[in-house]
């Protein structure tokens, strides 16, 4: 049987790309895998042999200490091929090649621009590190044995590369319906929904100015929120006479179970998928996943008017886009969505057949296992 190892510094070990998606993948086409990552305990689940990583006291320790540890237990393995997901395991990648092993690289973001955009970095670091780190990684990856890409834009920078796109699982495991946390959506307002990561960049206060312009709305978002931010947003809608119940967060500096996200997702009523974004660079080219996973949950979408969302929405006529920066356009979007149900319920239908025709992880699976059979060859 051929060993797979999985390796990320980064990401937790159920994140739904490593796990849910390839690694299970992986399992069920016949090769035994192994997950390193930062995880509390050794286990096996559903197949996948998950090694723990400690968890670093900060950045500077993940990318020294934890990079370390993994490379060490990496070599213990004694894998076939080798899978890392992070950038900083770069490093690793080159010495496993250098030992004469396979190895795929998996870009998940445009590390590019998302280092520009961080706020803890000063441009005159964010910028010349950027382009640093896009020169070596081109550098190293010369010599990997393959690819894999994300999204579709990432091509520009890596023009071999294999496609296998972050579309949504058709079939969901049975446990997530028998899985209920408790959540307390008042059924007082009309609910709108946000998944994933909670964060400035990716629309927190504009999704929090919707309930300022349409009193009815309520918004339940559903992903990991540092306690700062969370804070904030709460003392934002306390500031602005927002009734408080109005507003639900869960996973306050806490990463939320896929199926506990899908759960909570299952059994409640949606008006609409929210993905307001701001403008950056680095998401408005691209093919957002959260958009495929409200489109699967057959959820009409209000979304940032950027042209690859546009393209997506108005191809599959699943939603609206709307100005990020404009609250009153916003507003428009939502009242449309509550004085035309129909047409809403209609635009939630047209998603969810997309997705279950076009934009699925059955159809992508097949490109990352041809991937591994042309590498072992």
């Amino acid at each position: 049987m051929v060993k797979v190892c999985v390796l990320t510094s980064v990401h937790p070990p159920f994140d739904v790309r490593i796990f849910h998606k390839e690694a299970v993948t992986l399992v069920k086409a016949g090769y035994e895998v192994v997950l390193i990552a930062q995880h509390d305990k050794e286990e096996i689940v559903d197949g996948v042999r998950i090694i723990s990583l400690k968890k670093p006291a900060n950045r500077i320790a993940r990318m020294t200490k934890t990079v370390w540890s993994a490379f060490r237990k990496a070599l213990q393995i004694k894998a076939d091929v080798y899978h890392l997901h992070d950038p900083e395991l770069l490093p690793i990648g080159f010495f496993l090649r250098c030992f004469g092993k396979k190895v795929i690289y998996d870009i998940h973001e445009d590390y590019i621009t998302s280092i520009k955009q961080k706020k803890y970095l000063p441009r005159i670091i964010s910028y010349p590190l950027a382009s640093l780190i896009g020169f070596f990684e081109k550098i190293v990856v010369s010599c990997f044995n393959g690819v894999i890409i994300a999204e579709k834009y990432y091509v520009t920078r890596f023009p071999k590369a294999i496609p296998v796109l972050n579309y949504p699982i058709l079939h969901v495991s049975n446990t997530i319906n028998s899985l209920t946390p408790s959540v307390d959506l008042s059924k007082k307002y009309r609910w709108c929904l946000y998944t994933g990561v909670i964060s400035y960049d990716r629309g927190a206060l504009n999704h929090i100015n919707i309930m300022t312009e349409k009193n009815e709305i309520g918004l339940c978002m559903i992903g990991r929120c540092d306690s700062i931010l969370y804070n904030a947003l709460f003392d934002k809608v306390v500031k602005k006479n927002i009734a408080r119940d109005r507003l639900v967060i869960i996973g306050k500096d806490k990463y939320v179970p896929k199926n506990e996200m899908v759960s909570i997702v299952k059994n409640n009523n949606w008006l609409a998928g929210l993905a307001v974004f701001p403008k950056t660079e680095h998401y408005e080219k691209k093919e957002l996943t959260k958009l495929f996973e409200y489109m699967q949950d057959g959820l009409p979408i209000i979304a940032s008017n950027f042209p690859v969302w546009r393209e997506l929405i108005d191809e599959c006529k699943c939603g609206l886009c709307v100005d990020p920066l404009n609250p009153s356009e916003i507003a428009k979007a939502i009242d449309y969505i509550l004085t035309h149900p129909e047409e809403a319920q209609q635009m939630g239908k047209n998603g969810l057949r997309a997705v279950q025709e076009q934009y699925n992880w059955g159809i992508e699976e097949k490109k990352l296992l041809a991937l591994y059979g042309n590498a072992l060859k």
